[in-house]
């Protein structure tokens, strides 16, 4: 089997990528950055993030293991003292997995232009200095005018990490969909949005039309993929359930609602 490690740069994670390293040497496990069939991130949720992004154009090909060495491991079953089991897992690996959907995002620009990517956590849009106001189309059928400090478009997975944070429901990362949930939204006599979180199936896909893109800041998996000295305007923004999926190795998976339990819940005493 070829695999690849992608480590977040810490004492700690770099220890265990070489523990890592040393245990595979002499078998038959190769190491292979280009072409892996599964990837090791070390590090935290933000560094598998950051992972998947690396290898967004291989995802069918490929599997991913997180080794939970940061404050928070949601998409990690690992712990670094389980190198030996881990390797031991990558040796006898008979190609089980478990895959989460992702969200696509489709950006338009004044001039023409597109950009497309993938999330498997969110997308947001924020206006840092003003309100944010943006038509809201969902199927191309005008939903709201939303006005308010942004806007957060997560998958199902992604559904307990920023979306949560901002009021939004806890999906099933089962359930093939995404969610919109709003930022501060404003509710008055004047303006009204749905003031909700709004989960979309499989086919549904949500258009935002931006009424004035001047300090906007545009994410994706934590990533900016535009602020307000970006040359090009922004115009249109369009999210869907994209077609690829990511994909990871079904050693031991924990149950979903577990780790939702651990991390925000926590044992009863």
């Amino acid at each position: 089997m070829k695999f690849a490690i992608y480590t977040y740069e810490s004492e700690l994670s770099l220890q265990v990528r070489d523990e890592i390293l040393a245990a595979a040497t002499g078998t038959t496990l190769e190491y292979n950055e280009l072409d892996p069939e599964v990837v090791i991130s070390i590090g935290g949720d933000g560094t598998l993030l950051s992972a998947v992004q690396k290898y967004r154009d291989q995802l069918d090909q490929i599997r991913f293991v997180g080794i939970h060495t940061g404050h928070l491991g949601f998409y990690a079953d690992w712990r670094p003292h389980e190198v030996e089991a881990l390797v031991a897992s990558l040796l006898n690996d008979s190609g089980q997995s478990v895959a989460y959907p992702l969200l696509k995002m489709t950006a338009t620009y004044a001039d023409g232009s597109v950009d497309e990517h993938v999330a498997i956590n969110e997308a947001t849009i924020r206006n840092v200095s003003r309100t944010l106001v943006a038509d809201v189309y969902i199927n191309d059928v005008l939903f709201e005018r939303f006005r308010g400090d942004g806007l957060c478009i997560s998958t199902p997975s992604g559904s307990t990490a920023y979306n949560k944070s901002v009021g939004g429901a806890i999906m099933d990362p089962r359930i093939i969909g995404f969610q919109m949930a709003e930022m501060a939204s404003l509710n008055n006599m004047i303006f009204r949005t749905i003031g909700s979180p709004v989960i979309l199936g499989t086919h549904a896909d949500v258009k935002l039309v931006i009424d004035d893109d001047r300090h906007t800041v545009l994410t994706n998996d934590r990533e900016i993929m535009m602020m307000d000295d970006d040359d090009r305007q922004l115009k249109e923004l369009k999210f869907c359930v994209a077609s690829q999926r990511v994909y990871f190795a079904k050693y031991r998976h924990n149950s979903f609602w577990k780790r939702v339990r651990d991390s925000f819940i926590g044992d009863e005493e």
